[in-house]
């Protein structure tokens, strides 16, 4: 495979964490402020909830830097082959 390929394959590989990072957190938000009170629409359980937004930031955090590298490397593959 050519370096062209590789940096393709990194730009999309990137895309595709940040897409599933974007599911991850729309499921989690959701489920903690949705509709009704957590745990199956009920309030027996409300003292087991806790705020996912702290987990999520520093995951994202992660997320960014880790698809920021992808696409660092991604178009510095694409652009030597130019």
């Amino acid at each position: 495979m050519n370096r062209t390929g590789i940096g393709i394959l990194l730009l999309a590989s990137a895309a595709l964490i940040l897409l599933a990072a974007v599911y991850l957190n729309y499921d989690a938000v959701d489920e903690a402020y949705g509709a009704g009170p957590p745990y199956y629409s009920r309030s027996t359980n409300m003292d087991k909830w806790t705020n996912p937004l702290p987990v999520l930031f520093f995951g994202d955090v992660l997320v960014l830097f880790i698809v920021g590298l992808l696409v660092r490397v991604g178009i510095t593959k694409i652009k030597v082959d130019d």
